[in-house]
């Protein structure tokens, strides 16, 4: 059986941090009215037997402020990228150009705001559930440290009360990123 060793606290709050980078990603995805590579990056294309993201069977360009150029390097993957980003829920409609995809990019209609500000709510949910798993994993590290007899019950309740405050911390930054997102979204 392996040995129980002290839980170190600052590894559950790496992770925590991770999951907020997470979160910024899929925040650069969502369009706010101008062309960014960066908004197709969370579109996967079933390739070559299995899925991968877009960004390794195509180039994705920004050639002008409101269009998006992708450049399919195998010709045979072309509508297989085009249904990805069809599929991608950004309400988007690529113009298939031989290999290039050009994808205009429409301003955005109120109702569409909202749903985007839905979504950004969706992925800061996701990124909270991840730190309250991380803050699970933490405790339940912590029990069986002290059930080992590696701390006592006073550094288990002290450690505790800590990942809650870093739990804490954490879920006020994913709040503040998804108000700040929003504002973004919503700002015409």
């Amino acid at each position: 059986m392996a040995t129980v060793e002290k839980p170190v606290l600052s590894k559950y709050k790496d992770r925590m941090d991770k999951a907020i980078s997470v979160l910024k990603e899929e925040f650069a995805s969502l369009r706010t009215g101008r062309a960014s590579a960066s908004l197709l990056d969370q579109v996967h294309v079933e390739a070559y037997g299995s899925t991968m993201p877009l960004n390794q069977v195509a180039a994705v360009s920004v050639p002008e402020p409101r269009m998006i150029s992708v450049n399919v390097w195998d010709r045979g993957m072309v509508v297989s990228v085009e249904k990805a980003i069809r599929a991608s829920g950004l309400g988007l409609n690529p113009v298939v150009d031989g290999q290039n995809l050009r994808i205009p990019i429409p301003p955005l209609t109120e109702e569409r705001r909202k749903d985007l500000a839905k979504l950004a709510g969706k992925y800061a949910e996701q990124q909270r559930v991840a730190v309250r798993n991380i803050r699970r994993d933490a405790n339940d590290d912590l029990k069986k440290a002290e059930k080992a007899g590696v701390i006592n019950q006073d550094e288990l309740k002290r450690m505790e009360a800590e990942v809650q405050k870093i739990t804490d911390q954490e879920i006020k930054r994913i709040d503040e990123a998804l108000k700040t997102k929003e504002q973004e979204i919503m700002q015409v």
